[in-house]
């Protein structure tokens, strides 16, 4: 009962404030949150440890931030969960993403549902919109980062290093092998498995591209 009067008195202080909080009773402050102006918080946001919330920024509903510097008009999409992480101002995170520590988002990148990021830097306008794993990588600015991609970038004993420069593109489903750099304005195929530097400016593919079709019906249940 103490902890809930705590919080609710808590959040009509920084309505007093300025922040927007949709409402005041599903509300977790665990540690010291700093903010700026024109701040929206939405239902059972947790904030833990320290915290920066930039103007203009919004946290959506039902998201942890732990440890966390956010940007100004940064908006974090509902279930994200960010920890020891830095976001940059213009960024959009989420829905359903997971920044882990040593993690920075540049300026206007975008991470989207389903894509779990560590020690990674994600240069400004950069973009993984879906279903990824990014560890261990920098990325520079500009690049597409297509669905179902993968840094593998552990051996079973070291953590390796995946380099993306500017303006690249890597098509969904691909695994980059760290260690490995992949060369500005670079095009990766996709279903491609890079266990190589893959040079600037050119397309790289790791599969066949033959394409066949033949009489075939799909076995079914007998009734």
């Amino acid at each position: 009962a103490c902890e809930l009067f705590y919080q609710e008195r808590l959040a009509n202080e920084w309505l007093k404030e300025g922040v927007t909080i949709i409402d005041p009773k599903r509300f977790d402050v665990r540690g010291r949150v700093q903010f700026g102006q024109a701040v929206h918080i939405d239902i059972n946001a947790v904030f833990e440890g320290e915290v920066i919330l930039g103007d203009g920024c919004s946290i959506g509903p039902n998201c942890v931030l732990k440890n966390c510097d956010i940007g100004q008009d940064v908006v974090i999409k509902a279930f994200s969960y960010l920890e020891n992480v830095v976001v940059r101002n213009h960024a959009v995170i989420g829905p359903f993403a997971r920044l882990r520590p040593g993690t920075e988002i540049g300026e206007h990148a975008h991470v989207g549902n389903f894509v779990e990021i560590k020690n990674t830097h994600l240069g400004p306008y950069s973009k993984a919109s879906h279903l990824s794993y990014l560890g261990d990588a920098k990325i520079a600015e500009h690049v597409n980062i297509g669905a179902g991609t993968i840094t593998c970038n552990y051996d079973g004993a070291f953590k390796h290093e995946t380099v993306i420069e500017a303006h690249a593109h890597i098509g969904s489903d691909t695994q980059l092998v760290a260690p490995v750099r992949i060369g500005k304005g670079a095009t990766v195929g996709a279903g491609s498995t890079i266990v190589q530097d893959v040079p600037p400016g050119e397309l790289t593919l790791t599969h066949r591209l033959d394409q066949r079709s033949k009489v075939w019906k799909r076995p079914q249940k007998e009734k």
